[in-house]
């Protein structure tokens, strides 16, 4: 017992003396404090609201943004699926969640349902070829998905076992290639070393079963983020500097990697400049540092990198992509807190604000973390302080922003029908909800006795969206059944047009 009341007080005394040492030597900034000390800890920020969102964040003129979907501790990876949905990785969680398109057109996720759970800090997240892949901190997993119906149909599997997650920059982050290779990219263990496993702070490249696996590139310190330019194939990826040299220096990065290439860490920073602790490079002459073909400001932290398809968008983004800029936290003033986007052009590549506004004077609102564009040009935003994806669209603002609908009965009829409804199977559909009908004894409430609550004529008094909103969120006395998307939809189809479940 004395042992464990001795340990407690040495970590007590780290969480009090180390933040006080940093704030007195100018390395960090009281909000910056915070940050870090939320990390330690295991919490986030305060969360946001729509009112903050639409108020005080800010996108370029034409563009509009609105909150996606709230209450999601330490959201950080993302993947929109052919339909809409939206998969989400929370390392500190240990899950992938699966939000609902919005179907109903509020600018808002229609649900939420934990994919995969019991992982070990997952991180990067892909779909190729049916199954849906994940990066977790020591290993490579897949499972069979049916990214239609928006379910897992098979059970999960490890690819690729025995990654290194000690120290620093633990995550793992994957991707598929043009021509189907599988990419991963992995963080040093470190601020600034020489590692022990030689596929830490590298990219490397696989077969998607997992085999064949090579380093393809060298010193990178943390590339938390990559993607492929759509115009010519070539990858790039972002990557952090390394901490304690100053506010300004060294710059993070965006790298364009090509195989077999080495890019500085840790004997170089920023355009090949010479690391003061590390010395001369031991293989120096048998290799040369590529520098980054773009800096960002020091200490910003860009992570999650998409390029996006701008056919829709002004001509200025028709070679572009967007950087999620985590924010500083090694730096006297608190930098960094939005999303870029990056141009490229014969000139070079040129870098402007997309998203802005969450920090003001020092107030930090929100970090974002990852970028992902939905097939109908959308652009999902997460936000791991917040706890938040944000939606931003381009001449679509009430889709973007969502708009309340007015208490009022004739409301709770669809506007439109569902675009689901059209390719749905109706009858199959309807005998589903007919089965679940009788699963749940729901004619125990709605069938029987003198107060029972009946459903007749519920065709004319609510659509198919307020049947499912009910079913997802139900009122007292009604419970909560484990109902999954097709299990409500079904459900609403029977409800609605009970004759299509023919014995």
């Amino acid at each position: 017992m004395r042992k464990l009341f001795l340990t407690l007080a040495v970590i007590l005394l780290l969480l009090v003396s180390v933040p006080l040492v940093l704030i007195a030597s100018g390395t960090i900034s009281t909000s910056s404090l915070r940050m870090v000390l939320n990390v330690m800890t295991g919490y986030s920020g305060d969360p946001v609201d729509e009112a903050t969102v639409a108020g005080r964040f800010q996108v370029p003129e034409g563009f509009s943004i609105g909150l996606f979907a709230a209450d999601l501790p330490r959201a950080r990876f993302l993947h929109v699926t052919p339909t809409g949905d939206v998969l989400v990785s929370r390392p500190h969680e240990g899950d992938i969640m699966l939000l609902h398109a919005d179907e109903d057109g509020d600018g808002r996720s229609d649900g939420r349902e934990v994919l995969l759970g019991d992982l070990r800090r997952p991180l990067g997240i892909d779909l190729h070829a049916g199954w849906l892949y994940v990066a977790e901190s020591d290993r490579i997993g897949r499972v069979p998905f049916d990214s239609q119906q928006g379910r897992i149909t098979g059970s999960y599997e490890s690819v690729v076992e025995g990654l290194g997650d000690n120290g620093n920059h633990w995550s793992k982050t994957l991707g598929f290639g043009p021509g189907g290779a599988l990419y991963l990219a992995q963080g040093s263990s470190c601020n600034v070393c020489v590692e022990e496993d030689p596929r830490r702070a590298t990219m490397m490249r696989f077969n998607a079963d997992g085999s064949g696996g090579e380093i393809i590139a060298t010193g990178l310190r943390n590339s938390v983020g990559f993607d492929w330019a759509p115009w010519n194939g070539a990858l790039y990826a972002t990557d952090n500097g390394r901490d304690m040299l100053g506010d300004n220096f060294p710059p993070c990065e965006l790298n364009r990697i090509e195989a077999g290439t080495f890019y500085g860490w840790p004997y170089y920073n920023g355009a090949n400049v010479p690391d003061p602790d590390m010395g001369q490079d031991p293989e120096a002459g048998e290799r040369e540092p590529t520098p980054p073909v773009h800096d960002f400001r020091a200490h910003n932290a860009p992570l999650g990198i998409a390029f996006i398809d701008g056919s829709q968008l002004p001509e200025r983004f028709q070679r572009s992509a967007l950087v999620a800029l985590h924010g500083s936290w090694n730096r006297s003033e608190p930098d960094g807190y939005k999303v870029v986007s990056l141009h490229w052009s014969e000139a070079g590549i040129e870098e402007r604000d997309f998203l802005w506004g969450l920090n003001v004077d020092g107030k930090i609102y929100g970090r974002p973390v990852d970028v992902a564009q939905a097939p109908d040009g959308a652009i999902y935003i997460s936000d791991d302080y917040a706890g938040a994806i944000y939606r931003v669209a381009y001449g679509d603002a009430a889709a973007a922003r969502g708009s309340p609908m007015p208490d009022t009965e004739a409301s709770r009829l669809d506007a439109e029908p569902p675009a689901w409804l059209a390719q749905a199977d109706l009858p199959q559909l309807a005998q589903r909800g007919r089965a679940l009908y009788a699963q749940y004894g729901c004619a125990t409430c709605h069938n029987q006795g003198e107060n029972a609550r009946r459903l007749d004529n519920l065709d004319q008094r609510l659509g198919y969206r307020a049947v499912i909103d009910a079913l997802e969120a139900p009122q007292s006395p009604m419970p909560v059944y484990p109902l999954s998307r097709e299990d409500r939809r079904a459900l609403a189809v029977f409800l609605l047009t009970p004759e299509l479940a023919v014995p």
